[in-house]
């Protein structure tokens, strides 16, 4: 398997650190508002990328934070903490706001079919780890104490910039809109460890720290929350572009300056789902929810079939026009696979085993789902019976997650209905009013075939009754026979 390593930017052989076990880290949501679907779009991918390492045989441990303090509007080290914004806005406290919309952030997984990580760890349930990581930096030197806050020293990497390469005079304060000078900085990309109530008097959460009282910063909550659980080495850690920098780039340095050796081995980030006016995003007024999408009628799994039909690294467009069309091929997908008959036949191994290569050999390409829904349709165009069809798509869909043969069964047991009432409304009048069980059979016969457009079993039918002297004239919703 290769995926693409965002710190060496290049594909790269994934080769976990420990055989038998993959960790996992992916950043999880900042709880003070709904997620919109580019959020989700990020979800999905990393849902994507568990359900495969299973898949290929790995076990996985993947943990992922909620973040209910700390995180600031401007996504550095100025502004408002976006949660205390929420708690403003919708005149609550911030732990009855983190609690409402990570209960609306999981429901909304569920609805996409994104399995729940196997630990998720709340920020503000971690204050010892973040705090004893921050003793670790100062003790190192990698962090100092100014104006009653704990900043990083970034001035001691060798290398700061892990996912781009910036020059020293790129680097100026004020390059990335909302960030403002700091005057208790050393140097322009120290970060903020902890801060403390000198920083923000109005912070609504706030610990007994060596420094002060206060609250840790965004950034130490992803390091420490990752030690407790996954230890000091990490395999995958994921987030959505925006995440690179500086958070993840944060992370790194201080996580890095406090273990003494490398972290993680590979960075995967999913890139941004685009309207047509640019970056989808919360502060623009483009926010659209799952519960909209079901609003206007879309299943959410739609919505993931769009993002599967696109590559993870690269920008998405949405528009409406783009989800009809998403909407109307799950649709089809799921008619065809209705199709295929349960039961019938039995699995040709040799044919599954070339049709499953080809699945692995998309996924295995950088997590390459548009190809692997490729292999899906493949499946349904193959010369095989429909055993080993139905066998593929149920093996298939434990990575896609599209509910395809619970949505085939369902779509079945509505046609099945559907041609029951159908049979139902069909009337059979004898003109003189005379019984007779057996040429209602055949009348009803006749009638089927024509459903099933086999017009020459209808006529061979009607013949015969002919040939018997009965006479069939076709009525609206029926028939009407009699005896010449």
């Amino acid at each position: 398997m290769y995926i693409y390593n965002s710190a060496s930017r290049k594909k790269e052989e994934f080769i976990p650190n420990d055989p038998n076990l993959v960790k996992m880290y992916t950043c999880g949501p900042t709880v003070y508002h709904f997620a919109h679907i580019g959020n989700l779009r990020s979800y999905i991918m990393e849902d994507i990328l568990e359900k495969y390492l299973r898949f290929a045989g790995y076990n996985v441990k993947r943990v992922m934070n909620i973040t209910d303090v700390g995180h600031l509007s401007s996504d550095a080290d100025e502004g408002e903490d976006k949660m205390l914004k929420g708690a403003k806005r919708e005149n609550k406290s911030v732990m009855e706001i983190a609690k409402f919309y990570t209960d609306a952030f999981f429901a909304d997984c569920e609805k996409l079919n994104i399995k729940t990580p196997d630990v998720v760890e709340p920020a503000t349930n971690c204050i010892d780890e973040y705090i004893n990581i921050i003793n670790g930096l100062l003790e190192k030197e990698f962090a100092y104490i100014a104006g009653g806050n704990v900043y990083f020293d970034s001035s001691k990497l060798d290398k700061y910039y892990v996912f781009n390469d910036f020059n020293e005079e790129d680097l100026a304060v004020g390059v990335r809109e909302g960030v403002e000078e700091d005057s208790n900085k050393r140097n322009k990309n120290d970060f903020v460890l902890w801060f403390t109530k000198s920083k923000f008097e109005d912070q609504a959460l706030k610990w007994d720290s060596p420094w002060g009282v206060g609250y840790p910063g965004w950034h130490i909550e992803c390091s420490g929350i990752s030690m407790k659980h996954l230890g000091e080495d990490l395999d995958i850690h994921c987030g959505g572009i925006d995440n690179a920098f500086p958070h993840h780039t944060n992370e790194i340095a201080q996580s890095e300056a406090f273990l003494g050796h490398k972290w993680c081995k590979y960075w995967m980030h999913v890139l941004h789902l685009n309207t047509n006016s640019g970056k989808m995003s919360k502060s623009k007024g483009e926010f659209l929810t799952v519960s909209l999408l079901e609003e206007k009628g879309y299943d959410p799994l739609a919505y993931r079939f769009f993002c599967l039909q696109s590559h993870y690294r690269k920008s998405l467009v949405f528009s409406w026009e783009n989800l009809d069309n998403a909407q109307t091929s799950y649709n089809k997908l799921i008619s065809r696979i209705a199709s295929l008959k349960p039961g019938e036949g039995t699995i040709d191994v040799e044919v599954y085993s070339q049709l499953k290569e080809k699945f692995s050999a998309a996924m295995d390409n950088d997590l390459n789902s548009s190809l692997a829904v490729t292999a899906l349709y493949d499946v349904l165009k193959a010369k095989t019976n429909d055993a080993t069809k139905l066998a593929l798509i149920a093996s298939f869909d434990t990575v896609l997650s599209l509910d395809l043969l619970a949505k085939a069964d369902a779509k079945r047991e509505a046609m099945k209905k559907e041609a029951a009432a159908t049979a139902a409304s069909f009337s059979i009048i004898s003109e003189s009013g005379e019984e007779n069980a057996e040429i209602t059979a055949k009348i009803q016969a006749r009638q089927d075939a024509k459903k099933a457009k086999n017009f020459a079993e209808a006529d061979r039918i009607r013949d015969e009754l002919k040939a018997e002297g009965i006479e069939i004239t076709d009525i609206p919703n029926g028939a009407k026979w009699k005896r010449v």
